[in-house]
């Protein structure tokens, strides 16, 4: 078996076929999001938050199961910390006694249960958390965009902006296929994965840019094969020791992080995937050439008679 650093995979020959499955999960995802939405938690919708102390771990399915049969609608029942201390997040109006009223019935099963805090988001906090998250998301990708092309060339810029774009839309469709809760801290795990994706990408284009610098050769699929191939271990062993760690998260945890790790889980393998196939072969269609990178010789003569 050869070494890692040894190994040679033509990327560029399978770019069509990365292609393709990306454009089946982009579409999944956009098909998802259109007709399922998100499933938004209390922090966009507004409701009541309810945290209580047994004094024996629950059945969580039990809890939500009595506190919908007795008339509470959109009830969401974690863990929170210990597994003695339960979450209830319930989307209706808030009633200062409700806290009470949820303690005492849960009372009612022989349990012994202590009320810690109740809360209200409203609905107008909600949206306004809602619309600053969209747009604190927008302004973080266009500074991405105006980093790259400063620091590479517009062509570097597009191909990393589109890779950003696409890893976020897959995550949120995650999300939305299968309805699961999306709050502030998926939030900031989509916003992890555009700063883990992008250091991905960072990387694999200054391998790039300098292969193509270096090179005597003009084929560009094999000037990028060799720049991916050369930081491929790097990538995996980064991308493998995350996961390991979210994996972690994911399994002991317990349910207050749970999303949390599922959308960074979803986000670094997409963005591992794009950092390759989205943001380092989308520079083959652009046309990504080296005098893009290296002056030319008439730009140089010109550079020289300027100089005093």
């Amino acid at each position: 078996m050869k070494p890692l650093s040894h190994l040679y995979i033509d990327f560029m020959g399978r770019r069509n076929l990365a292609f393709i499955a990306s454009a089946v999960m982009l579409v999944v995802s956009i098909v998802a999001i259109a007709a399922f939405s998100l499933n938004l938690g209390l922090d966009f919708t507004g409701g009541t938050l309810i945290e209580v102390r047994y004094g024996a771990a629950p059945s969580l399915d039990a809890v939500r199961q009595l506190l919908e049969a007795s008339g509470f609608q959109d009830v969401s029942v974690q863990t929170f910390g210990a597994s003695t201390e339960v979450l209830i997040r319930l989307q209706q109006a808030f009633d200062p006694d409700v806290g009470t009223n949820v303690v005492n019935l849960l009372r009612e099963s022989g349990d012994s249960v202590d009320l810690v805090r109740a809360e209200f988001v409203g609905a107008q906090v909600g949206d306004q958390l809602r619309d600053q998250s969209g747009m604190g998301l927008m302004v973080a990708l266009g500074v991405v965009m105006l980093y790259v092309a400063l620091r590479f060339q517009y062509k570097f810029a597009i191909g990393a902006l589109l890779a950003l774009i696409h890893d976020v839309i897959i995550v949120v469709g995650v999300f939305a296929l299968f309805q699961l809760d999306f709050d502030l801290t998926v939030l900031a795990a989509i916003l992890a994965v555009i700063g883990y994706s992008l250091n991905d990408t960072i990387v694999v284009y200054d391998r790039i840019r300098e292969s193509i610098r270096t090179s005597r050769i003009d084929d560009m699929p094999q000037i990028f094969n060799e720049a991916i191939n050369a930081t491929l271990s790097r990538t995996l062993a980064t991308s493998g020791t995350t996961i390991l760690v979210l994996l972690a998260l994911l399994v002991l945890g317990g349910d207050m992080i749970q999303n949390f790790a599922i959308a960074l889980l979803v986000g670094i393998g997409v963005g591992t995937f794009s950092s390759i196939y989205i943001s380092g072969a989308l520079l083959l269609p652009l046309k990504l050439s080296r005098e893009d990178l290296i002056p030319t010789k008439k730009a140089l003569d010109e550079e020289e008679e300027e100089l005093p």
